[in-house]
């Protein structure tokens, strides 16, 4: 089992989505950083000719694919009133947190990452005029209790009255399984305090994803990025959601971006072959 990762050492892919979401007309130039869009020219011709001679997936359309549909998931348990906060963890240059601040103007939306990525983004936020509802705060999600953990986070910013989303994008497949399935066990135990919550995530299941021709690239490109090893825990859906309802979730669906009808930003690759990724829907 490979041993726990650093947190601190995820920040460049953080730098390298905030372009995409950017270059997608899914952002504002205020997140978009010279660190990302360096990365993203480094790994371009790679993308191309993943797109235009493989013909397969590419990085940058699986990152919008996971982004949209959590996007989708989200605004859907708003508009039902089964969500009134929202907690991204792992935020980084994430616009999600800009997007929902403006469009649900009631919504408390509360940013969360390390303190170094943490300045990055109150600088880029505060030219953005999102109102007291948004704020950006840090957090070591692995950390069980006390000063900056998730409980502690979850106590100071959140409001016991109403139903809550914890979203991680970008950063299970980066941790072993002991300390993902431990960061899911803090997840449920801080949902359960709320009168609903949702837990929304990426990830990406060993069997599926490497069976899909050009996965292997989209691996390295992933180390190459985050310094560090990237691992596929489960085989197949239904242990991830075994490993899901064990950690304390009630229920736990994997979904898959081609089984929604999602709309694909201007300019962005074609969606070609199976899909690379999947979306955790889990509750409490």
């Amino acid at each position: 089992m490979p041993p726990r990762r650093d947190p601190a050492s995820i920040s460049p892919t953080a730098h390298y989505t905030g372009y995409v979401w950017a270059r997608y007309g899914l952002s504002d130039r205020a997140l978009r950083t010279p660190e990302g869009a360096l990365f993203h020219a480094l790994l371009r011709p790679a993308n191309l000719f993943q797109e235009r001679i493989l013909r397969g997936p590419t990085l940058d359309g699986v990152l919008l694919d996971r982004h949209v549909l959590i996007d989708h998931e989200l605004e859907a348990r708003i508009q039902r009133g089964a969500v009134g906060q929202v907690l991204e963890l792992a935020a980084g240059m994430s616009p999600r947190g800009a997007r929902f601040a403006r469009r649900h103007p009631g919504l408390r939306y509360v940013e969360a990452d390390l303190p170094a990525m943490v300045a990055r983004k109150q600088e880029a936020t505060a030219k953005l005029g999102l109102g007291p509802g948004h704020t950006v705060v840090p957090v070591d999600a692995f950390k069980d209790r006390g000063e900056g953990s998730l409980d502690a986070l979850a106590s100071q910013h959140l409001d016991p009255t109403q139903g809550v989303a914890v979203i991680t994008e970008g950063l299970i497949n980066y941790f072993d399984a002991d300390a993902v399935e431990g960061l899911w066990a803090r997840i449920a135990s801080v949902l359960a305090r709320f009168p609903g919550g949702v837990y929304l995530s990426d990830i990406h299941l060993h069997d599926e994803t490497l069976r899909v021709y050009g996965a292997r690239w989209f691996k390295g490109a992933l180390e190459r990025f985050s310094k560090g090893g990237v691992t596929f825990h489960y085989s197949g859906a239904p242990r991830c959601e075994r490993a899901l309802r064990a950690a304390g979730f009630r229920e736990a669906t994997l979904l898959r971006p081609s089984e929604v009808a999602l709309p694909r930003p201007p300019g962005a690759p074609e969606r070609r072959g199976a899909d690379l990724g999947r979306v955790i829907v889990a509750t409490v």
